[in-house]
């Protein structure tokens, strides 16, 4: 691991114990390591970055496959089913999702019995998910898997944090996250306008319902460090 998430890995949130945190995937068994924040915050940023990194330096006896990401984006309802729902005008709000599906993911992932788990990814270009698109090979050690409302306590989501070992929220400075989801949605083709509208009426108010959750995760990850990662295009 790089001296920047070695550095990341000893920050607690105030008040968590002291002294050293027990290592994921240690003594080989598999483990899920779940990364969360509002939306903009670089989640998936630093969950490619990490997973990259890890792949580059595998423990001793392992290949490039003992780290896997799966993110959550792939359990969004398909457009057809929000249109049917009339939930497509908020879409990113926690009723959008298949939370019970993810969760039923995670439960597999956790049980390791079955040499090879198929994930839905998302695709951006077109705002929508796609069906077995991430394998996950029984060799994966390591899960990393990111998303808005894994630490959410309410409805299907409160099945999601019980399958995860630990939990870390990323905790970008506010005005920054604001700049990069409006850079996102224009670069995904909504015009100005409304990238900032739906940033303000829609983003937001997700962003508040996340930021609640912030206490119950593991490790806080600073802006700093957030800041410091570029996105690295691929793994």
């Amino acid at each position: 691991m790089s001296p920047t998430f070695a550095a990341a890995d000893d920050r607690r949130e105030p008040g968590r114990p002291a002294g050293p945190r027990p290592r994921l995937a240690e003594g080989g068994r598999r483990a899920l390591l779940g990364i969360t924040g509002s939306p903009g915050s670089g989640k998936s940023t630093l969950a490619v970055t990490l997973t990259r990194l890890l792949r580059q330096a595998p423990p001793p006896g392992r290949t490039a496959e003992w780290v896997a990401y799966v993110p959550m984006d792939g359990f969004h309802l398909a457009d057809v089913e929000l249109d049917r729902l009339g939930r497509r005008d908020r879409k990113g709000a926690p009723d959008t999702f298949d939370a019970a599906g993810y969760a039923a993911l995670l439960r597999r992932l956790r049980e390791d019995e079955e040499e090879m788990v198929y994930a839905p990814g998302f695709e951006r270009d077109l705002e929508q998910p796609i069906a077995g698109s991430i394998p996950v090979p029984r060799a994966a050690r390591l899960i990393i898997t990111e998303g808005n409302y894994i630490l959410l306590d309410e409805g299907d989501w409160a099945r999601v944090r019980p399958w995860l070992d630990e939990v870390w929220y990323c905790e970008l400075d506010p005005a920054e996250r604001l700049q990069r989801l409006i850079r996102r949605h224009v670069r995904f083709g909504k015009p100005q306008e409304l990238a900032v509208s739906w940033v303000e009426e829609v983003d937001q108010r997700n962003a508040a319902l996340i930021a609640a959750t912030k206490p119950r995760a593991d490790l806080v990850v600073p802006d700093a460090l957030l800041q410091s990662i570029e996105h690295p295009g691929g793994m």
